[in-house]
């Protein structure tokens, strides 16, 4: 009986592993990552399978649904909302322009003005300030958020917020902030915030999906004020934790018509964590003091087509002088690293900047398989040498640059939330380059001498790391 039960239970198993094989085979959204798990799936199924049914889903099942059932009530809301902002829409014939508001659903608006926050304390005052001046609400969403002092400070404009009747809606993704304790939620919902967690496995159905993130950061105040990139909530990114270091970020504030976008992004998040549908201010606010152009482009694996990778691509696309790129984690897929060798092979100074010092060994492994091919056709790769890069930003030409939360990672073009402000005015493109300017100064170039030194076991582990860059 026993034999009986051990060999039915075998044969299930591989049959349900066929099964997911086949699953995969139909839905991933890359051959990498359908070869990958085809492979683990009929070879390995004792370990592949609760690995698949946790981390190869390819879509946000759970939160398309809700999408789509938000046609009653959200949407009657949003056709409103989008009438409001209509005499804000700035019309473009450009097509790289028009490209990234089809990727977005959302327009390019006119009447903004985008401030660059070039570090982690250039960020918190300025968001600490702008939650001083909230009158209505604040809607704060992060994907860390730490109990230390810096998360403190935060807890401190946020409950005095509250006192003096500002709603405070307040979103943190459960993996990111796992650390933030039972106290700190505690000390909010006592003085009256609202709080959740993104919940990403809400519901029976959607138990397995604890691979898809919420990796945004948003802030909003009264609909007329946003803020949106990088940053988390700790004293690392300060720069103040010792075991990190120097830490380089960048944030971006956002006044204008474009703060509407950020909302609707917090607001269909938080319908998702909660089934609430918050009364929010739709009223465009403009900004009298300068003209940005901005596109608001949310991202995420809810959507029909991979919007942030198309964005990345486009943005590269339409680059005819210069290209430069940062991020912490540059582990792209296949069509991105051929769109950054292509410009590179057409004259543009292409450069990525990454860190000197991982945090994330497998993906500082997996990027030693494919720098060679990128620095052969002519791609400059950098790494910042002071401390840990965690910024996400993208300068195309004197014309436009983005700051947002995209990492150039399967993670971010396909499993997370995200959200990138694009912003086509040239004043502030020049406001980045000279940030990045200074930050180049501060790298070290890599060479392929230095690629073609490591060792035959080094080579094996590097491309062995980047066969697992589906789940990273």
């Amino acid at each position: 009986m026993a034999s009986w039960l051990l060999g039915t239970s075998i044969l299930l198993i591989h049959l349900l592993g066929i099964v997911s094989a086949i699953m995969a085979l139909m839905s991933s959204r890359t051959s990498q990552g359908a070869v990958a798990w085809i492979i683990s799936l009929l070879t390995f199924p004792y370990v592949a399978l609760p690995a698949y049914w946790f981390f190869g889903r390819p879509r946000f099942y759970g939160y398309v649904s809700v999408r789509g059932q938000r046609d009653t009530v959200l949407r009657r809301i949003l056709v409103r909302y989008r009438a409001n902002v209509q005499p804000y829409v700035a019309p473009s014939s450009n097509a790289d322009i028009q490209a990234v508001e089809q990727l977005a659903m959302m327009p390019l608006t006119r009447g903004n003005r985008a401030t660059l926050l070039v570090d982690g304390q250039a960020t918190f005052e300025s968001l600490f300030e702008g939650i001083d001046r909230a009158e209505d609400y604040v809607l704060i969403q992060f994907f860390i958020v730490r109990n230390d002092a810096l998360g403190q400070r935060l807890l401190s404009h946020l409950q005095r917020a509250a006192k003096r009747g500002v709603r405070v809606y307040f979103l943190y993704d459960e993996v990111g902030s796992r650390k933030l304790n039972e106290g700190y939620l505690g000390d909010l919902t006592r003085e009256g915030a609202s709080v959740s967690a993104f919940r990403s496995s809400r519901g029976f159905k959607h138990r397995f999906q604890l691979n898809f993130r919420n990796h945004r950061k948003v802030t909003v105040v009264d609909g007329k004020e946003g803020w949106v990139g990088g940053l988390n909530v700790g004293i690392e990114y300060l720069g103040e934790d010792p075991r990190q270091g120097a830490w380089r970020d960048t944030h971006l504030k956002l006044q204008g018509p474009s703060v509407l976008g950020l909302q609707e992004a917090f607001w269909e998040d938080w319908h998702w964590a909660t089934d609430e549908v918050i009364s929010l201010n739709w009223i465009a606010d403009t900004s009298s003091s300068t003209d940005h152009h901005v596109v608001i482009v949310p991202s995420g694996p809810a959507d029909r087509q991979d919007t942030a990778s198309l964005l990345v691509q486009q943005v590269i696309h339409s680059a005819k002088q210069r290209l430069w790129v940062t991020s912490p984690y540059f582990v792209p897929d296949q069509g991105v690293q051929d769109a950054l060798r292509l410009a590179a092979m057409r004259g543009v100074d292409v450069r990525v900047m990454i860190p000197e010092r991982p945090d994330h060994l497998l993906v500082f492994l997996s990027a030693f398989s494919f720098l060679p091919d990128m620095l052969r056709a002519g791609v400059k790769i950098y790494r910042y040498l002071p401390g840990f890069l965690h910024q996400k930003v993208m300068l195309v030409d004197d014309e436009a640059a983005t700051v947002g939360t995209i990492n150039l990672d399967n993670r971010s073009f396909r499993l997370n939330f995200e959200i990138t402000a694009f912003i086509p005015s040239p004043e502030f493109a020049a406001s980045v380059a000279v940030m990045l300017e200074n930050d180049f100064e501060q790298c070290r170039r890599v060479t392929m001498d230095e690629i073609n030194q490591r060792s035959m076991w080094m080579k094996v582990v590097s491309r062995a790391a980047y066969l697992t860059a589906p789940v990273q």
